[in-house]
């Protein structure tokens, strides 16, 4: 059964030892097939914004193409580009950590404190657990799993939707607070209008 953290402070596992996979190698269609994780916002990579936000992190690996991110491991999905779930398994390949946290590259605002709450409402005995935006939508490339459920759920699985992978490991449900103005960390620069917002409110904030 599901349970929902309106506050992002559960009473699971705590932020203990774990590892972090962070998903770079798509096709960025929308951005006409440019870089989108080497895009700046706030004069950084995305992907390293993000990377920031897991730098407690054991180790950190990232799907796609390699980069100048030291400490951290790169891993390529087969095919290159072939979508979420086969990114996803090549991201494991390099996990050793007993909880894994899973992110897109393109989030700009995700910060080390939704990693914290993520972590910390991730059930006893549960898969794992995931923001919820605020129409309750499952962010599933924001969350916190079990390494070895997602590996068990992995193992059968020949689909390609991460919601049809991820979903029914009915993970615990994160809803951050987010106050007036700022800027939630499921905001992600899927279009060059979205890229242009982001770099905009990085610029408020700074």
């Amino acid at each position: 059964m599901r349970s929902r953290h309106e506050t992002g402070t559960g009473t699971g596992t705590g932020s203990g030892a774990y590892d972090a996979v962070i998903l770079a190698g798509g096709r960025a269609e929308r951005l006409g097939g440019a870089d989108k994780p080497g895009a700046l916002v706030g004069g950084l990579p995305l992907v390293e914004r993000v990377a920031a936000a897991v730098r407690d992190a054991r180790a950190v690996v990232v799907v796609g193409p390699p980069r100048d991110m030291p400490g951290v491991l790169f891993a390529r999905e087969d095919p290159p580009g072939g979508g979420p779930v086969p990114a996803l398994r090549a991201g494991l390949a390099g996990v050793t950590s007993p909880l894994v946290v899973l992110l897109a590259a393109d989030l700009p605002f995700v910060a080390a404190d939704h990693v914290g709450a993520l972590l910390a409402a991730v059930p006893e005995d549960g898969a794992g657990a995931v923001l919820v935006d605020d129409e309750g939508r499952e962010q599933w490339l924001t969350g916190a799993w079990r390494t070895a459920a997602l590996r068990a759920a992995l193992g059968p699985y020949e689909g390609r939707s991460l919601r049809g992978l991820l979903g029914p490991l009915a993970p615990a449900l994160v809803r951050p607070p987010v106050a007036p103005g700022e800027t939630p960390p499921w905001f992600d620069c899927d279009t060059v209008d979205d890229l242009r917002a982001a770099r905009e409110r990085a610029r408020g904030r700074g």
